[in-house]
Formats: C-alpha cells, sequence, structure tokens
C-alpha cells in the first residue's frame, strides 16, 4: 500500500477507527452461542415467509441460454397465481447478458432484476471492463449490480486499488444498489473480513456479501457475524444503513433462519426488510416454500 510521507493513507484511518484485531475462535464461540439460545425461538411459518420474500432467485450456470432465462422468469410471474398468500422472492440474479432477457420477460413490479457483473467470480480483468459490463447491465434493465473485491489486491494489502474500484463501479451505478461480495473463504482470517467490510462500506456499497457460492467455504455463519458487526459499527459511526447478503452454501431453511438471527440479533428489527437483507440462493426457495405449505414442492 502507497504510503504518503510516513503517514497513514486515508484507507488505514478508515481502519483504525474498528476493532478489526479480531480472533476467530472467539468469533465461533460467540455464533455458536447465538445459533443454541436465539434460532429455535425463530423457528415460525411468519419468519419462512419472510426469508422467502428475502430471497435473490439465481441462475449462474454456464448452460444458461436466452431460452432458459425466460422459463426461470415466468416461473416468477406465475408466483403470484399459484401462491397469493405469499410474497414473491425479492429479485432475479443472472449473468449481465442475460439482463435484457429478463427485462423484457419479468411482469412482477415488485421483483427486481440483480446482475453480477466486473469480472465475476474472480474479478481479475481490466478496470475498464468491470465498468463497461456494469454501464452494459443497468442499459439492459439491471436495478442491482453485485461485484466481487479484488481478492489478490486485497490480501497484499493493496487497499487503494481495491476502494478505487468499488468507487468508480458504484459512480456508474448512481441511485441503483451495489452489492459487494467479500468472497470470505478466500480472505482467510475473521480480521481480514471486517476489514474487507469496512473498506467495501466506505467506498460506497450499497449492501455487503458473503460469496460468489463458485468457491468454498462459501457463506458461514461466522463470516455473517463479523460481517454484520462491521455493518453496526459503521452504521453507528456513519449512520448510513449498509444491507448485508449471505450467498453460497445455504442448504437448507435452518441454514437461512441461522443468517435471520445474527441479522436480528446483531442488527435489529431495522434490518429485517428485503430493502437490507437477502439471501443469494436458488435451491432455498424450493426448500421454504415446501416447509410453509408441509408438502414437496419443486415449483422453481
Amino acid at each position: 500500500m502507497e504510503q504518503n510521507d510516513g503517514n497513514p493513507t486515508k484507507y488505514e484511518v478508515a481502519l483504525s477507527k474498528y476493532n478489526t484485531d479480531l480472533k476467530d475462535n472467539d468469533i465461533q464461540a460467540k455464533v455458536n452461542a447465538l445459533i443454541e439460545r436465539k434460532v429455535a425461538a425463530n423457528n415460525t411459518p411468519e419468519i419462512k415467509k419472510f426469508l422467502f420474500n428475502c430471497i435473490d432467485l439465481t441462475t449462474l450456470n454456464t448452460t444458461d441460454s436466452d431460452e432458459c432465462v425466460m422459463k426461470f422468469t415466468e416461473k416468477v410471474n406465475k408466483f403470484d397465481d399459484e401462491y397469493p398468500d405469499l410474497q414473491n422472492v425479492a429479485a432475479i440474479c443472472v449473468y449481465p447478458n442475460f439482463a435484457q432477457v429478463v427485462s423484457d420477460t419479468l411482469e412482477v413490479d415488485s421483483v427486481r432484476i440483480a446482475c453480477v457483473s466486473a469480472g465475476f467470480p474472480s474479478s481479475q480483468t481490466f478496470i475498464e471492463v468491470k465498468v463497461a459490463e456494469t454501464a452494459m447491465a443497468i442499459m439492459d434493465g439491471a436495478d442491482e449490480i453485485d461485484i466481487v473485491i479484488s481478492v489478490g489486491k486485497f490480501l497484499s494489502e493493496d487497499y487503494e486499488s481495491v476502494c478505487e474500484e468499488i468507487q468508480e463501479i458504484k459512480e456508474v451505478c448512481k441511485d441503483k444498489h451495489l452489492k459487494v461480495i467479500l468472497e470470505t473463504g478466500a480472505l482467510g482470517s475473521a480480521s481480514n473480513i471486517k476489514k474487507a467490510s469496512i473498506l467495501s462500506m466506505y467506498s460506497g456499497a450499497d449492501f455487503i456479501k458473503t460469496s460468489t457460492g463458485k468457491q468454498q467455504p462459501a457463506a458461514t455463519p461466522e463470516a455473517a457475524y463479523v460481517m454484520c458487526e462491521a455493518i453496526k459499527e459503521y452504521y453507528d459511526q456513519t449512520g448510513n444503513k449498509v444491507g448485508f447478503k449471505p450467498a453460497g452454501g445455504i442448504n437448507t431453511v435452518n441454514d437461512a433462519l441461522i443468517y435471520y438471527t445474527i441479522v436480528k440479533e446483531l442488527l435489529g428489527e431495522e434490518w429485517l426488510n428485503n430493502e437490507l437483507f437477502r439471501l443469494g440462493t436458488s435451491r432455498l426457495a424450493n426448500l421454504i416454500l415446501s416447509d410453509i405449505k408441509g408438502e414437496d414442492i419443486k415449483f422453481f
């Protein structure tokens, strides 16, 4: 990281306002205690209905095509007729080249169009390409953009490059939500997750997100705990509310309840809406639907 006559950079100054000296074992103990004490009470039909309404229904497959993305979107259109007692998913998340297909097909006003962009999932490309891809996705109808931080640069402590990229992409997004993916499984420690969370928010992230789902480990309760602590501390210092999105490895309804519980206990009721809380998953949609209805459903 660049230094200026031995003085700390503005990114180091930003980090110095927060406790980033975290011990992984301490976080794990806190998470285990929280799960043991609080999750069971949140296992209710009402909360499961809420969680369904927080899902970013996602298709990010090598085999995706215009036709299958259209069919994927049409299922969301049909959901309101099939299940009028439930609120629909929060968003449909696709690769940027399918934004136009979703935009042309989607008929549900409450469902947003999210696109992974800027060299997803590795973030290993030119900033000019990241900016262009983001701009094109928005032009084609994207309401939200999900990007990955430059993990290699972060681990090399080149915080300036990491932050300037996020700032540049946020300028392109303007009022569209920018979700910044930390790829927590690659960061190696709770301390690094806390630093990456703070730097992302400092640089303009509207949401911070755990993972791409393309690398293991993906989302973990420990990463979620650290990120939500960072969001709370950032809000206390700045007054800015940043959203939280776990993604990747959310395989059961209980997994979703754990993330709900962490958000509720660390951030409070104000974060329990789909403007500030999302779940990045597709398999979970059928699982929650089946749980709510008490029968095996494969709607999506």
